[in-house]
């Protein structure tokens, strides 16, 4: 690549400041902190609560000599403040998928619709359940499109996966009253969306069930980590006993094989109390922790609206955001290219192993077609399950490869992606809008 100029030559650079990739000086020389939300305030909360755990010596949190009750203060602390009638936290938020599949009794003959910018886990959560994966396209919000969703429900279809992207919900009510309308069951995958809202209400309650993750990359975190809620009782129950061994717990801890209706196969997929430690000092925080994120984002999309060439996600609702992204949009993947290349060398990088300023093509696992086993249609089994059960052979002719999605394809050709770290200073979002604006001056005119 030519990394004296964008693709096409701009005119009257004469008065910009010299990009740092031409030889001038970059805005900043040190990196921008880790991407990684929860972890930077990580602290003696924390602490405290795992020691507690460790002194009882009862990390386990059905039994023990002193149970601390960690996990289940998570639990009830998230209900109480998120409004939903039952919670449960799980070892991770993948496992949470599979769980959420699982409870609502989805498998072979089934197709989940799906969007096709979301993460790995959530084909891995269809696929071994043995249903289908559906793709569906985007919209401008970067989440799944209601239209696309409306034109492609089949007699098959039976769930509906909405993924709040990148920190922030798309056309959740939307999708929510095609759900209802068709009798499908709606699954929010919230993992990289909690604290966010959509119009007052926080994700997680427009579904029937939802999954959150606390994994270190999302906005709280426990190293490893996730949760379930939902409304229904006895689908609660489900999910309870799916979590564990396929049990319900007596009111001693110990598994009651005894209830015919809640005899199933579990995922042994429990949280321990000291992750429960980590995650409920998190919680407390969430609420700052995404007000800073949401607060130097804006600034930062503030203060670049309307520059030569950019234009910017679209958020129904930036109050409900989050803040752990932006995402921009060029008029071509190699004017992307050379975007993030001027960027980064104005200092516009995060520290060694940071992913804080890439192209979207360099988002792996994101995209559907960058998934080979997705599109491959690999098997974990010697048969090919899912894809060779005859009560699957409605998908035969069905399509994971580029070209599947065109608006999926075309934001993934031409998207930038920001991480906004959770503890950026003022001086940081400054030096974000300077080197931005500086690189888009050199773009050429539309």
């Amino acid at each position: 690549m030519n990394s004296d100029m964008p693709p096409a030559q701009a005119a009257h650079t004469s008065h910009q400041e010299e990009l740092a990739i031409r030889g001038g000086k970059p805005v900043r020389t040190l990196p921008l902190p880790w991407e990684l939300p929860g972890a930077h305030w990580i602290d003696e909360e924390e602490r405290a609560l795992v020691d507690q755990v460790v002194k009882a010596r009862s990390p386990f949190r059905f039994y023990g000599p002193d149970l601390q009750h960690m996990v289940d203060r998570l639990e009830q602390e998230w209900c109480e403040t998120y409004g939903h009638p039952h919670a449960l936290a799980v070892s991770s938020g993948t496992a949470a998928l599979s769980i959420a599949m699982s409870a609502l009794e989805l498998g072979p003959g089934d197709e989940v619709l799906v969007p096709g910018y979301l993460w790995v886990s959530c084909v891995a959560a269809i696929v071994r359940t043995g249903a289908i994966p559906r793709l569906v396209d985007i919209d401008d919000s970067f989440c799944m499109d209601p239209e696309d969703l409306a034109r492609k429900i089949g007699p098959h279809s039976r769930a509906v996966l909405c993924v709040h992207m990148s920190g922030a919900p798309g056309h959740i009510d939307q999708i929510a009253a095609i759900c209802q309308a068709h009798g499908l069951k709606l699954i929010e995958d919230c993992a990289q969306a909690a604290g966010a809202s959509f119009k007052g209400t926080p994700v997680g309650r427009f579904g029937h069930v939802a999954i959150f993750s606390f994994q270190l990359n999302k906005n709280m975190t426990s190293g490893e980590g996730g949760l379930l809620v939902c409304k229904d009782d006895v689908l609660f129950e489900r999910i309870v006993a799916l979590h564990d061994l396929g049990y319900p717990r007596t009111e001693e801890g110990r598994l009651d094989t005894i209830r015919e209706d809640c005899q199933l196969w579990g995922y042994g997929a429990r949280m321990s109390e000291l992750a429960g430690a980590m995650a409920l000092a998190q919680k407390r925080k969430l609420p700052a922790i995404t007000g800073a994120m949401r607060n130097a984002k804006w600034r930062i999309r503030d203060g670049i609206q309307g520059l030569n060439g950019l234009s910017f996600r679209h958020v129904p609702d930036p109050a409900g955001d989050s803040g752990p992204f932006l995402l921009m949009q060029l008029a071509d993947s190699h004017t992307a290219d050379w975007f993030v290349e001027a960027l980064r060398a104005e200092g516009i990088v995060g520290p060694a192993g940071s992913l804080a300023c890439i192209t979207m093509r360099q988002w792996g696992l994101h995209w559907y077609c960058n998934i080979p086993s997705l599109v491959e249609r690999r098997s974990n089994s010697r048969d090919g399950f899912p894809w060779t059960h005859p009560a699957n052979s409605f998908a035969n002719g069905y399509s994971y490869e580029a070209g599947t999605l065109p608006v999926c394809d075309e934001m993934r050709e031409r998207g930038v992606i920001l991480t906004i770290a959770s503890v950026l200073t003022d001086q940081d979002v400054e030096d974000v809008i300077h080197a931005i604006r500086k690189v888009a001056g050199a773009l050429p005119h539309a």
